[in-house]
């Protein structure tokens, strides 16, 4: 049974870093595509980053330089890094993760299988 739980939200001012958490169980986590979603108060929940393997990583444009999304397998945990953070970065942050089979982590969200309860992150 997959479970993912997302920690390190908060409430940050425009500037500042946080560094998100996402504790996974139930899988062989170094196999899947693994991935960071955001969604804002009445918008659709948008990619951000994944990765795969221990460095194929992938950043939606608007944070490529400013987020970093990495993961240990040996915690089974994924990070998401988050420098630089602005305004409209709040919104509360979901990890997902399927099984690609070796293909290419996709950036649509009904790819991912299993997502955890969120973390809200808030800068202002």
């Amino acid at each position: 049974h997959v479970q993912l739980v997302e920690s390190g939200g908060g409430s940050v001012q425009a500037g500042g870093s946080l560094r998100l958490s996402c504790a996974a169980s139930g899988y062989t986590f170094s196999n899947y595509c693994l991935a960071w979603f955001r969604q804002a108060p009445g918008k659709q929940r948008d990619w951000v980053a994944t990765i795969r393997g221990s460095d194929t990583t992938s950043y939606t444009d608007s944070v490529k330089g400013r987020f970093t999304i990495s993961k240990d397998n040996a915690e089974s945990t994924l990070y998401l890094q988050m420098d630089s953070l602005r305004p409209e970065d709040s919104g509360m942050y979901y990890c997902g993760v399927y099984d690609a089979y070796g293909g290419r982590c996709s950036f649509r969200e009904d790819f991912y299988d299993y997502w955890g309860p969120g973390t809200q992150v808030t800068v202002s």
